[in-house]
């Protein structure tokens, strides 16, 4: 019964089969029938459909010689989709895209200037060999054309003849031209050679094919203003590539450029960021420095009401730019503030930049912010959150005594999530300020029951040995903590265990002395932990010794926690300062870390590349706190980028 089941659904399958290839034969046997009709409409109706075939992926390269003989029409939709299909299948049929190159070159001589532009541009993209020798004299007379438009297009078409033939793109004289045309009349056409010119130097490093001088600067200044986007953010880039020969002149193309700051466009306000930054090193009075950081505010500002996408990219570039100048923005704390309808990547950068850019006269506002997004719902927000509330603690003494009760404020909510973070976060408080805050540790043991994660534990452990002093019922909170000595899994916290027992002995030798032997046999005797073991061994031999010893060792005074810095290191910082607005200042990576040329090995590891460079990765991280040494709470690390290659 299965054997003839199977046998059925066997031939159904190749029945199946049979009728798809005869409906795909079908349709193109159809479409061939239609290209070679003698009535128009429904020869452009056929083109349509092919190029709708070919779109989705289907295979109509059979359809080639008869798509061709439509080549010869007035009609301006049929030719741009019929240049498509040319393009598409021009690698794959070579020796067919000749029989094209007749009709090419008659287009190329059109009186309409877009059919002009449409042949020049097409011959292009076609990318193929032979057809690269009909194309030059084409291009040579689109390069002088009447038009600006065909002007700007045979430019575009020079760095795709360059590309598969320097040698006939020189000999030609094509590279002289696109020189030549950084002097037109339309400023399309200089940002066109600007571009193109760049994309040559990029195709034959260490030539020096072209560079940016003096005389050509201020041709390119007058141009940008008249230019689109595109045109604006490629003369920008070559500007920013130039080193000015005086200060005179750094000074004049930062003033003639301040009004790109009010662009529209994200991106050109960025690139005109990335610019003016780049030339304070050459501009030297004070006042005009100034006057330069403040015009860069208000457009960064408003990029941030922007889509959220463009709100990520804004803040990743702002992040970067505090660096350079830390005050920028002190005094626009309140737009940085997160919205309730804010992506959550969106608030974790404006976390970053309200703890960045806080300065100590307006930590109240921040804190009481922060307040408010620890209690939302994300519980990944909400550590970030009470960690820059315990940043802002230990850089602000003054703002101390706030943060901790807020702290303690978002304890007593007893949320579980809640309870492990502020712990930790205290624990590094009270390392930066040992004596300020005894008061709070009773409070903090009062919720005990509710600390649960392998970190709090420690932390709140480590707490209990340093203010054992402090705390009246500290016997039997030790005590309740060695009888599940066993079973904690976390040797960070068998550890603090172990540290906080010597020390409650320490403080007070009459009632720590049961416990102390308790947690030292336990650890000794029971314990499979190598590291808690040898630690446990060290602390008797001390006491059993020499107790003056002991206490040198465990009361030692620690040295106040510092907060770590979160910022780039200066060589990586100006180096993604001179990649501002790109990729690479999203990722906070150089972009040689992720992007080769087509002279390049793709895949090739470069971290070994960026570390003989210099660059380091961002000094983030946590604050280390308590004598085992466990990772604190306050993360300023920047984990989970992605790993990215690009090929141009």
């Amino acid at each position: 019964m299965n054997a003839t089941i199977q046998t059925n659904l066997a031939r159904l399958q190749i029945v199946k089969q049979k009728v798809l290839a005869a409906l795909r034969k079908g349709e193109n046997y159809e479409l061939k029938t239609e290209l070679n009709s003698e009535y128009k409409e429904r020869r452009k109706e056929a083109v349509r459909r092919v190029i709708a075939n070919m779109t989705v992926g289907k295979d109509v390269s059979g359809l080639f010689t008869d798509v061709l003989k439509n080549m010869h029409t007035d009609d301006l939709e049929i030719k741009k989709l019929i240049y498509l299909y040319l393009i598409n299948y021009a690698k794959t049929q070579p020796d067919l895209v000749i029989l094209a190159v007749n009709t090419f070159v008659k287009d190329s001589e059109d009186t309409n200037p877009l059919i002009r532009a449409l042949a020049i541009r097409t011959m292009g993209c076609l990318h193929v060999q032979e057809v690269l020798d009909h194309l030059c004299d084409p291009l040579r007379k689109c390069l002088k054309d009447p038009s600006p438009y065909v002007r700007k297009t045979a430019v575009m078409c020079v760095a795709k003849v360059y590309d598969l033939s320097p040698a006939i793109a020189e000999e030609n004289g094509f590279v002289e031209d696109v020189r030549r045309a950084l002097s037109d009349a339309n400023p399309m056409v200089i940002s066109n050679a600007v571009t193109v010119l760049t994309e040559i130097n990029e195709m034959a490093p260490g030539q020096n094919i072209w560079r940016l001088d003096s005389k050509t600067v201020p041709t390119l200044l007058a141009a940008i203003n008249e230019c689109v986007e595109w045109g604006q953010i490629a003369i920008l880039e070559a500007l920013a590539e130039y080193t000015p020969t005086t200060e005179k002149e750094a000074e004049s193309i930062c003033e003639r450029l301040l009004p790109r700051l009010q662009h529209a466009n994200g991106s050109v306000v960025l690139t005109t960021v990335r610019l003016l930054l780049k030339y304070e090193k050459y501009v030297h009075r004070a006042d005009l420095l100034s006057q330069f950081s403040k015009k860069m505010v208000p457009p960064l500002i408003t990029l941030l009401s922007s889509e959220p996408e463009i709100q990520y990219i804004a803040l990743r570039n702002i992040n970067i730019i505090l660096q350079r100048h830390p005050k920028m923005l002190s005094k626009e704390i309140r737009v940085f503030f997160c919205k309730y309808n804010d992506p959550i990547y969106v608030k974790y950068e404006k976390l970053d930049v309200l703890v960045r850019i806080c300065s100590e006269r307006n930590t109240e506002p921040l804190l009481n912010e922060l307040k408010e997004y620890a209690r939302e719902v994300d519980v990944d927000f909400v550590r970030r959150a009470i960690q820059a509330i315990g940043r802002l603690a230990i850089r602000y003494e003054s703002s101390a005594d706030k943060a901790v009760k807020v702290l303690i404020e978002l304890l007593q909510l007893k949320v579980n999530s809640v309870v492990q973070d502020v712990v930790v976060v205290l624990r590094d408080v009270f390392r930066r300020y040992p004596q300020n805050f005894a008061d709070v540790v009773p409070t903090l043991c009062e919720h005990i029951d509710y600390v649960n994660e392998p970190d709090a534990k420690a932390a709140l452990i480590w707490i209990l040995g340093e203010y054992s002093e402090h705390i009246s019922n500290i016997g039997n909170l030790l005590t309740t903590s060695i009888e599940s000595f066993l079973e904690e899994e976390d040797e960070g916290v068998q550890l603090a265990l172990v540290n906080s027992a010597v020390k409650f002995f320490l403080k007070r030798p009459q009632q720590g002395q049961a416990l102390v032997l308790k947690a030292l046999q336990t650890a000794t005797e029971k314990c499979a932990n190598p590291d808690v073991r040898d630690r446990a061994y060290i602390y008797w031999r001390l006491l059993s010794a020499d107790p003056n010893s002991a206490r040198a060792v465990a009361l030692v005074e620690m040295p106040p926690v510092e907060l770590e810095s979160a910022s780039l290191s200066a060589p990586l910082l100006e180096e993604l300062i001179a990649e501002l607005g790109s990729v690479a200042s999203v990722l906070q990576k150089p972009a040689k870390l992720f992007v080769y040329k087509k002279t390049d090995k793709a895949g090739v590891p470069r971290d070994s590349e960026m570390a003989n460079a210099g660059f380091d990765s961002a000094e983030g991280g946590a604050m280390s706190a308590g004598d085992n040494n466990t990772t604190g709470g306050i993360d300023t690390s920047n984990e989970g980028e992605p790993e990215l290659l690009i090929s141009f």
